[in-house]
C-alpha cells in the first residue's frame, strides 16, 4: 500500500473511531489557547486545563496578562513545569499581542510565529482550531504514530514531519486527523507501553502489524 493510499485508509478509520475529536485544552478565546498551548509543553493537557483556571481568574483579558508582573504569571504556572520560561513567554506574547495586533490573536501563520513562544506547532493548533485553516499539527503522538504507522520513516524531527504529512494528508482533514492521533496515541497507540495493536481500528492499514 502507497502512503497516500495508507494515509487516506488511516484517515477514515480514525474518523469512524473518534468522530468528534478535537483540542484538548479548555478555551473560549484564542488568547486563551495561546497561553495553554505554551503550558502544555512537558506538561499534561489535563493539568493545564486546571492550573489556567487560577490564571485567568486573576487575569481576565490579554491586557491584564500583558500588564501582569512575570514572577505573578511564575507563581500561577509553576505546577506545569518549566515555569520561569513559560511566564516569560506568556507575559512578552500578551505584551505583542496588546501592543501590536490591537490585542486580538493573528490568523497568519507567520505572524502567530513572530510571537515569543510561539513555534510551528502551536501556531498550526491556532490557525486550525480557531480560524479554521488547513494545520498539522507535529506533536509528541503524531510523530510517534505516523512512523509507526507507516506515513513516514523514521523522521522525527517536527518540522520535516510536518511537511511530509502535507503531502499525504488532505489539507481540510489535517486538523482534526491529528487531534485523532492524539486521542489514538493516549488510548491505544501508546508510548510507555506495548501498542494494544488487537483493539486498534487502524490495524488492517496499519504498516506496523505487518500490511
Amino acid at each position: 500500500m502507497r502512503k497516500k493510499e495508507r494515509a487516506l485508509a488511516l484517515i477514515e478509520c480514525l474518523k469512524k473511531e473518534y468522530p468528534d475529536a478535537g483540542c484538548t485544552l479548555d478555551y473560549n478565546e484564542a488568547w486563551k489557547l495561546l497561553v495553554s498551548v505554551r503550558l502544555a509543553a512537558q506538561c499534561t493537557d489535563a493539568r493545564v486545563n486546571v492550573v489556567v483556571q487560577d490564571l485567568y481568574e486573576k487575569y481576565p483579558s490579554v491586557e491584564a496578562l500583558a500588564d501582569a508582573d512575570v514572577s505573578d504569571i511564575e507563581a500561577i504556572v509553576k505546577p506545569c513545569g518549566l515555569g520561569h520560561s513559560k511566564a516569560r513567554d506568556i507575559s512578552a506574547c500578551m505584551k505583542m499581542l496588546r501592543d501590536d495586533f490591537g490585542g486580538n490573536v493573528p490568523d497568519d501563520f507567520d505572524a502567530l510565529l513572530s510571537l515569543p513562544g510561539v513555534g510551528r506547532k502551536s501556531a498550526n493548533l491556532i490557525v486550525g482550531d480557531v480560524f479554521g485553516k488547513p494545520a498539522i499539527v507535529t506533536d509528541t503522538h503524531c510523530i510517534r504514530l505516523v512512523n509507526r504507522m507507516g506515513l513516514v520513516d523514521g523522521i522525527k524531527e517536527p518540522k520535516k514531519v510536518e511537511m511530509a504529512l502535507w503531502k499525504l494528508i488532505p489539507p481540510e482533514e489535517g486538523s482534526d486527523f491529528c487531534h485523532r492521533l492524539v486521542y489514538h496515541g493516549r488510548d491505544i497507540c501508546t508510548a510507555r507501553t506495548t501498542p494494544h495493536c488487537d483493539r486498534c481500528c487502524c490495524a488492517e492499514v496499519c504498516k506496523k502489524v505487518g500490511v
